[in-house]
């Protein structure tokens, strides 16, 4: 049976929902409005599953600091000298076990419409994902909504050492907090002695503007003062963490994204994924990982399921579509994750990357093409977008905090146009949105839907076929890269065209790939599944695959091994009048 191979919709309920028009920069919740759960419906749902979309990632989920006011509702104020924005940012977590207020219609439930958003999206027949933060938390954690028997972090620390094995954070005896920043005066004043060492491993008393000064690093066993670990017997704040993964497991949540999971010892991760695990084995476990060398030991022994590529391939399409960097390259991808690559994520945009189609990028989203097959369709492992990109989102406005850089904020109260003229009022429709947009909405339908509709992609093994055709005069192998796809009795060949102009291209198949794909030689009838044209094609070591592209583009040729008719026995006509001859 096919393997699901896992699409992920990535989504931050706050500007998703949002759909104030006129929002300001630096506004006020009050001002620019934030889109709520609830505003999330199962029509809303459904059309994004309709894209092929088998997984919703809702960002943000978990409550962080903010600079609005709900202590009516019993959630202590903080500070806005030490807040990101005036919405603040999603990765610094004030109450590990409440749901953020400005997504809540009725903030006294705010829990129950996040138990209810994920009814709707398990009733749609998608998975549910949410982050789990276990770096950092907020200058101000404090929670209001923990179990009677949870004791809160940093209550009980030595605050007099710079590190202890217990400790929950790690401390700056005898130093006044002291940032490049303004804290305040008078009442205002955010004043924290000793001072905390702050989210990014920045272990003084003085972090920079640049610095994750809204969030105080969590103390897992190691003493950075001279690299000695210190996990055993268990430190304090693994069966802390422990019990918050197993707090959202049990409300039913489908898997976490784990922020910048490679701050966190491996150690760590091979405890906790495992005892959640045994309670609830269906929950899968994405790490956030910036380092290539890191990648084998996080899968074999910290236990993640899936793990960003971003430093691999995602960088590589980049410097391809941007930098002039050869498509060759792509070859050293998959190489780099041998053995591996069912367990890599893929990704073009997410909050914290450039838009593709802002000017920091390609500054044309309808050049997503060739990229985002590649990027899909080269593995077993998940591909994620992120709202608005099916949309051509090119995040065009300064928004407060976040400045015009060609990313959607994280930090503010705002809305995104595209995705607010898509929702039209809660109608989920194509009235308001571009001709460009429509377009581009139903390239990414066809090719997300393709990911599980195709066992090929889902389920099939790779084959580079480059090694072949990089002394091929039809085949330019820094702007084309060409490959297969197979499963049983079926294959893709995939070739696509990072160039502005169109090409003509006889690839080039080894025997090798014969071989090894089981797949039998000679004549057959292809289909190209984005176009859905028909040809008589060759599939033979001796005679090349010949196929045209378009500027930015793709093909996807399917083959039926039953189809393919050995020389010997071919037909001397066409039984079908929809067959073009090529």
């Amino acid at each position: 049976m096919s393997k699901e191979k896992p699409v992920i919709y990535q989504m931050l309920p706050r500007l998703f929902a949002n759909c104030n028009e006129h929002c300001i920069p630096n506004g006020t919740i009050e001002q620019n409005g934030s889109g709520k759960m609830n505003d999330i419906t199962t029509k809303v749902l459904r059309s994004i599953k309709d894209l092929g979309i088998t997984h919703v990632w809702y960002t943000g989920i978990i409550e962080h600091s903010n600079q609005t006011d709900y202590s009516r509702y019993g959630i202590s104020r903080d500070n806005p000298h030490v807040v990101k924005g005036k919405a603040g940012s999603p990765y610094a977590i004030k109450d590990y076990y409440d749901v953020d207020p400005d997504i809540a219609v009725d903030v006294n439930n705010r829990i129950g419409e996040f138990e209810a958003l994920l009814m709707r999206t398990h009733d749609t027949g998608m998975g549910v994902i949410i982050d789990f933060v276990p770096n950092h938390v907020s200058r101000q954690y404090v929670s209001d909504a923990k179990p009677a028997e949870v004791v809160d972090f940093g209550v009980g620390d030595d605050k007099n050492r710079f590190f202890e094995r217990n400790n929950n954070f790690y401390y700056i005896p005898h130093q006044l907090f002291a940032p490049s920043i303004d804290l305040g005066d008078g009442d205002d004043a955010y004043v924290e002695f000793p001072a905390k060492a702050s989210g990014n491993d920045c272990f003084t008393a003085f972090p920079s503007q640049f610095d994750w000064y809204e969030t105080v690093k969590l103390n897992y066993g190691i003493d950075y003062g001279d690299g000695s670990h210190h996990f055993y017997p268990i430190p304090r704040t693994w069966f802390q963490m422990l019990d918050i993964l197993r707090y959202w497991a049990s409300k039913g949540v489908d898997g976490f994204r784990c922020d910048m999971a490679h701050m966190v010892p491996i150690e760590f991760w091979q405890w906790a994924i495992t005892n959640v695990k045994e309670r609830y084995p269906h929950v899968i476990f994405i790490a956030e990982i910036y380092d290539v060398s890191l990648y084998r030991d996080f899968i074999k022994y910290g236990g993640f399921d899936y793990l960003y590529d971003k430093v691999n391939l995602y960088d590589t399409l980049r410097g391809i579509q941007c930098s002039n960097i050869s498509a060759a390259q792509i070859t050293n991808c998959w190489q780099t994750v041998d053995g591996i690559s069912d367990n890599m994520l893929n990704f073009l945009e997410n909050h914290d990357e450039q838009r593709f189609g802002s000017k920091y990028y390609a500054g044309d989203p309808s050049l997503v093409i060739p990229s985002m097959i590649v990027s899909a369709m080269m593995g077993r492992g998940p591909f994620m977008i992120y709202a608005g990109q099916e949309l051509g989102e090119q995040a065009l406005d300064a928004e407060g905090f976040s400045g015009y850089d060609g990313r959607t904020t994280i930090f503010d109260y705002w809305s995104i146009p595209t995705v607010r003229r898509w929702l039209n009022g809660g109608k989920c429709n194509n009235d308001r949105l571009t001709g460009q947009e429509r377009w581009l909405r139903d390239k990414y339908r066809t090719i997300l839907r393709l990911c599980n509709s195709e066992k090929a992609i889902s389920s099939g093994r790779f084959f580079d076929l480059m090694y072949v055709n990089y002394d091929n005069p039809t085949l330019n192998p820094h702007r084309q890269y060409a490959f297969l796809r197979s499963c049983d009795d079926e294959t893709l060949l995939i070739a696509v065209n990072f160039g502005s102009s169109p090409c003509n291209l006889k690839i080039n198949i080894p025997q090798h790939a014969f071989e090894v794909l089981s797949m039998p030689q000679g004549d057959c009838v292809a289909k190209e599944l984005l176009s859905k044209d028909m040809m008589r094609k060759s599939m033979s070591s001796d005679k090349p695959f010949e196929t045209e592209i378009g500027p930015y583009d793709a093909v996807i040729w399917k083959i039926k091994h039953k189809n393919i008719l050995p020389d010997d026995k071919k037909r001397g006509d066409d039984r079908r009048n929809n067959i073009k001859k090529q």
